[in-house]
């Protein structure tokens, strides 16, 4: 089924058929990934006194708890929220869910001990677009991604130059397949949060960060519509689901 609608007083026709997923699923076991040192998380049957929600153990329905972390556990949207004093939630800060995307792929630039994603490397990719969303695949793209335990591993990160460039560029949401937009250890100075929301400045308050993305190889770099779906959570962030699709006509 297609569709057509105006962003920007442009006109995108999408095949609503054909979404490229790029989130990871979340799972109660060993195959999930994670990050930050907390455990895997957890999806198990509620046990009340001798009832236990599982149709394999008797009861009508299987009635699980899923305990997890978003910023940990998968793929999730965060508003600057995150990193303010003060309680913002990321589910007052859609207001729509398409936007014109660029997907880029980068591989990251030595520094010293850090692998990192540089002003120059953003710059060179975007050719001079100015999409309102974008996502960047890290080299080496494999599988591993979407089971690793990221903790301790020293990923690679966005410096703040290419965080400032892209938030002057007029990015407004910026997706990521890695834990962070920010190096593992940084002494809680997060760089490149603050330069993309611009805070404590002047906050973007209807920008995000969606972190833990994954992007199979078979997509290919390019402009794209995403449709950023989360969940109604009142917290910093939620678990999401950002769909691509492929533009027919514009």
């Amino acid at each position: 089924m297609r569709a057509t609608f105006k962003i920007d007083k442009q006109r995108f026709t999408i095949d609503l058929e054909k979404p490229l997923d790029i989130s990871i699923p979340l799972r109660g076991s060993s195959k999930n990934p994670v990050a930050w040192y907390v455990e895997r998380p957890s999806i198990a049957p509620v046990q009340l006194e001798d009832w236990v929600g599982s149709v394999k153990k008797g009861a009508s329905v299987n009635f699980n708890t899923i305990s997890f972390n978003p910023h940990a556990h998968g793929t999730h949207t965060e508003c600057f929220g995150h990193i303010s004093e003060t309680f913002h939630s990321v589910h007052k800060v859609l207001k729509r869910h398409f936007f014109t995307t660029e997907l880029i792929s980068v591989a990251p630039e030595t520094r010293g001990e850090d692998q990192v994603i540089s002003e120059t490397q953003i710059r060179d990719l975007l050719e001079g677009k100015q999409p309102e969303a974008l996502v960047i695949r890290t080299l080496p793209n494999t599988h591993a991604k979407k089971q690793k335990n990221h903790s301790h591993t020293h990923w690679p990160y966005l410096t703040e130059k290419a965080a400032l460039f892209i938030r002057k560029l007029g990015v407004q949401h910026l997706l990521i397949d890695l834990p962070s937009v920010d190096k593992e250890k940084d002494d809680g100075a997060l760089l490149a949060h603050k330069a993309f929301w611009d805070f404590p400045k002047n906050p973007r308050k209807n920008a995000t960060i969606t972190e833990f993305v994954y992007v199979n190889n078979h997509i290919k770099d390019g402009n794209y519509i995403l449709n950023l779906q989360t969940a109604p959570f009142v917290n910093d962030a939620t678990p999401s689901r950002p769909l691509l699709y492929k533009i027919l006509t514009s």
